[in-house]
């Protein structure tokens, strides 16, 4: 019995070490991010994901990693998944208004700025900017 108890205890003691190191990849993943080591923090952010398969804002900083590599599938799909898990993230929103703009996707940009709006928090202030990206496009094209 006392084995049993040992063995127990030391089964609690494992698993805790290993949450507490599962938690560490995020922010180990984000300090990389904020210095630019693009390469080492698309590998911890992947290993969190490994932990945490529904971590938004995992998906998310990838999506941004991708983005500065110009992987524009990659980054498509990582912000998709970070809607999926999360589909009132403003920033997953915004950056994939901004893809379709690119696309030259006025009916899905004016679909996607209405729920946009109505979601926004603290990225409100991108909405005029949305807009007027749009009549600009928009103006260049009836030219």
């Amino acid at each position: 019995m006392k084995l049993y108890f040992r063995l127990l205890v030391l089964f609690f003691i494992l698993i805790s070490f290993e949450v507490k190191a599962n938690e560490n990849f995020f922010d180990k993943a984000k300090d990389l991010f904020d210095e630019k080591k693009f390469e080492d923090s698309k590998f911890l952010f992947q290993r969190n994901i490994v932990f945490n398969p529904k971590d938004a804002s995992s998906y998310l900083y990838l999506a941004k990693i991708y983005d500065s590599q110009g992987n524009k599938k990659e980054l498509e799909k990582n912000l998709n998944t970070t809607l999926l898990l999360e589909p009132n993230n403003e920033e997953a929103n915004y950056m994939l208004i901004d893809i379709e703009l690119k696309r030259s996707n006025f009916s899905k940009v004016r679909e996607m700025t209405k729920k946009f709006e109505i979601l926004c928090t603290s990225m409100c202030n991108k909405i005029s900017s949305i807009n007027e990206r749009l009549n600009n496009f928009q103006e260049n094209n009836n030219s």
